[in-house]
């Protein structure tokens, strides 16, 4: 029977590429000559710091940028509150991975409500759906990159 997996997963190779990107462009802007700021990547974490918040503002579109350049897709960026110490202001992005729990459960209520006769199983942090037709699969997946899930999906392990 063919079926596929469902994750949410990010090459965590090319976030660094991006931030070292970021990095570089940071040190040939004007606007930024002589101003502390600047991209950190350390595990699951970027950190953005500037001394004024729309500095910090202006250097996330940046990183952005450079995400979207690199097919990383954004929405995988959890971006926590504005943090300001002494003269520095900074932004913590937290990497999403995985499917959690709640939205397994809604992506598997929108294969059943689908109409089609396919089946979806969560298996750990993911979800795998199988049908005994392959333009079921393809119309599942086209239903799922369509719905309002607020993370980024891929689809992968295509069995047929």
């Amino acid at each position: 029977m063919p079926s596929f997996d469902v994750v949410s997963e990010i090459e965590v190779q090319e976030v660094r590429n991006a931030v070292d990107q970021a990095t570089r462009e940071l040190g040939t802007r004007f606007d930024f000559r002589g101003v502390d700021a600047g991209f950190d990547f350390e595990g699951e974490e970027i950190l953005v710091w500037a001394e004024e918040e729309f500095q910090v503002h202006q250097l996330t579109d940046v990183l952005k940028e450079k995400l979207a350049k690199r097919k990383v897709d954004v929405g995988a960026l959890d971006a926590q509150a504005l943090e300001a110490s002494g003269k520095q202001k900074r932004v913590k992005f937290r990497l999403r991975q995985g499917i959690d729990r709640d939205v397994s459960r809604q992506i598997t209520k929108l294969v059943k409500d689908s109409r089609f006769k396919v089946q979806a199983q969560v298996q750990g942090d993911k979800v795998r759906v199988t049908a005994k037709k392959r333009d079921d699969l393809q119309t599942v997946m086209s239903s799922l990159r369509d719905a309002d899930i607020d993370i980024p999906l891929q689809f992968n392990n295509f069995r047929d």
